[in-house]
């Protein structure tokens, strides 16, 4: 992998992970677009992969920074100190047990059915109606719109978050864009979803980067021990890109999350609705006319 390229995925991650427009996808067009992953040596695509998950690493600094003092309230309350921020870390907890349980029975029958492009650009398709829909359904019932703030949340609430977020295992569909939605479902204000969705990712996206790197890879008997992942991912490209990687997709995903803050505060999620029906039918064309390999 050249730099440029881990550059390149590294800002993709950034961008889009928090976007309800799914950083799985991007990452999977991307990659196919040059080449990476799809070369003939062996372990070319694990360690893909696995590089597509660890520069999430990048994404979660950006958010850990960006929301310290929230995330300080949580570490308080769990020694004991903040009886407001040990609510917020369980609603946390609570919202990311469904993925855990879930995404350690189906990640291999997922990664072998579903992280192919037609899947993808079906969620990406899915998702943009759902987006429209909701859209719509929240223009014609106003009354219904929630504005709870993020310390009133329940542990039913958050439960039901975190069942939505395991939709988001079809690649394509976009943790970010379940959660927010489950959030607004709940009665949360558009605020408070995201930052709930934004403060659950953190744990997600470290558990998914943490099992990626440690967990043994299948058919590579040298790498079928502790820490597979990463040690395939390091010896095919090494620490400069692993580097660039991660250090772009924190700055992209600080400077991503701040606009979708500031852009929500005025506007609604319909603009990534359009955004992934255009994005889903362009890589559909471009798959039909052969230009890019399904």
């Amino acid at each position: 992998m050249e730099s440029w390229q881990a550059l390149l995925l590294g800002v993709i991650e950034g961008i889009t992970e928090y976007l309800p427009i799914s950083s799985t996808g991007h990452l999977v067009v991307a990659q196919r677009l040059m080449g990476i992953g799809t070369e003939t040596t062996v372990g070319a695509k694990a360690a893909a992969d696995a590089f597509a998950i660890c520069i999430q690493g990048g994404a979660i600094l950006a958010v850990l920074g960006l929301y310290l003092p929230r995330v300080l309230q949580m570490v308080r309350g769990v020694c004991g100190k903040d009886a407001e921020g040990l609510r917020l870390a369980l609603a946390i907890v609570i919202g990311f047990l469904p993925a855990a349980v879930l995404g350690l029975k189906f990640n291999d029958w997922i990664e072998a059915r579903l992280f192919s492009l037609w899947p993808i650009v079906a969620a990406w398709v899915v998702g943009g109606v759902a987006i429209l829909a909701a859209g719509w359904w929240r223009k014609r019932n106003p009354a219904q719109g929630g504005g709870k703030n993020l310390l009133e949340m329940t542990w039913k609430m958050a439960l039901f978050i975190g069942l939505l977020q395991c939709v988001a295992m079809w690649p394509g569909t976009s943790r970010s864009l379940m959660t927010i939605v489950g959030g607004i479902l709940m009665g949360l204000s558009l605020r408070a979803a995201v930052e709930y969705s934004f403060l659950l990712g953190v744990l997600t996206l470290t558990a998914a980067t943490v099992k990626k790197a440690v967990w043994k890879v299948e058919g590579l008997e040298q790498y079928e021990v502790w820490l597979g992942g990463a040690k395939l991912m390091w010896h095919t490209y090494g620490a400069l890109p692993i580097v660039i990687g991660v250090a772009a997709a924190a700055i992209a995903a600080a400077l991503a999350v701040k606009w979708l803050v500031a852009y929500l505060q005025s506007h609604g999620l319909a603009i990534f609705g359009w955004y992934r029906i255009a994005l889903g039918l362009l890589v559909g064309g471009l798959m039909l006319s052969g230009l890019v390999a399904a």
